[in-house]
């Protein structure tokens, strides 16, 4: 009897401080799946999934997506529904150029502090003579999946997130310049803006922008984690969205790789590809397609925005 006893007190014991243990862990969130610290995997077949919707709406529209062009907005409309679907709060905003008008599209993450936002963009829209897979839906699909990761994930950052689709870059950065210039004050809550304009090239290189040195070492310390070399990004200086950015003052970093400049032996030998060939053939021509693509770069970049995202807005 006094055996037993002991043995009902025993368990009556653990059974009350394994419930409260259930309720202060579940109290804390120990239960919730909370968002991992570390950026995740970015599956490279979502992302060329993105690009093939991109090829499909070109080849319905005239073989483009260009600026003015229905390709153009059925892109928009193609992006901002998965992102509306993900919880994530979208707006389009509006500008004219050349007698068509254009489109942005913006997409915040709920929280973080907003004077200090992390932003990541890329330009949707392709040149009239192609669809425009590589330059630039490469980019486009890169980040959307990283921000649909951001969902899934729950993340929850220190610093907000937001992510922009720039309309009309390739007559300008047009698209680029009009969000920045209604930024106004506001220019000084953007901690930081990562440009990501062709990064599945082909004959691929792995360029990091060096305009910023913070933001560069980001980027530059998770290749050398993966043993990948890389080069200061030097062709597309003053020629994507990063440029009204920097402009105003604002940090900014990125990806790249590679457009119609020749890769050398050099190249050749760090990153493998043809040396004498150009990062990409087809840069605004007709194949730049689906077809048109390294699946190694663009899954390598992808996750190496991810990374960048985590790590910058923790």
């Amino acid at each position: 009897m006094k055996n037993s006893a002991r043995i009902r007190r025993a368990a009556l014991a653990t059974g009350a401080a394994t419930a409260l243990a259930a309720t202060l862990f579940t109290a804390a969130g120990a239960y919730a799946d909370p968002a991992p610290t570390e950026a995740p995997d970015i599956d490279v077949k979502a992302v060329k999934g993105d690009l093939d919707q991109l090829q499909s709406i070109a080849d319905a529209n005239g073989g483009n997506r260009a600026h003015g062009k229905a390709g153009y907005k059925a892109s928009i409309d193609y992006v901002k529904e998965k992102l509306d679907k993900a919880g994530f709060t979208t707006k389009v905003e509006e500008f004219d150029n050349g007698g068509a008008k254009g489109y942005n599209l913006v997409a915040d993450w709920k929280g973080g502090d907003e004077s200090k936002t992390v932003m990541a963009g890329a330009h949707l829209d392709s040149v009239p003579a192609g669809p425009g897979i590589n330059d630039n839906g490469s980019g486009s699909a890169g980040i959307l999946e990283v921000a649909l990761a951001v969902a899934k994930s729950n993340l929850k950052p220190t610093k907000h997130l937001r992510f922009a689709w720039f309309g009309d870059e390739e007559d300008g950065m047009v698209g680029s310049k009009a969000y920045v210039d209604k930024l106004g004050a506001d220019k000084s809550k953007i901690d930081s803006y990562l440009n990501f304009d062709m990064i599945g090239s082909p004959n691929p290189g792995y360029f990091v922008y060096d305009d910023d040195t913070r933001l560069e070492k980001v980027f530059k310390d998770w290749f050398a984690t993966k043993k990948i070399a890389t080069e200061k990004e030097t062709e597309g200086d003053g020629r994507s969205d990063h440029a009204p950015f920097k402009d105003a003052g604002i940090p900014v970093g990125g990806l790249f790789s590679g457009a119609d400049y020749i890769k050398t032996e050099k190249q050749a030998k760090a990153w493998g590809g043809t040396a004498g060939k150009a990062f990409d053939a087809c840069y605004h021509q007709s194949c730049d397609t689906s077809k048109n693509l390294d699946d190694k770069a663009l899954d390598t970049n992808t996750d190496a925005i991810a990374h960048a995202i985590w790590e910058l807005s923790s």
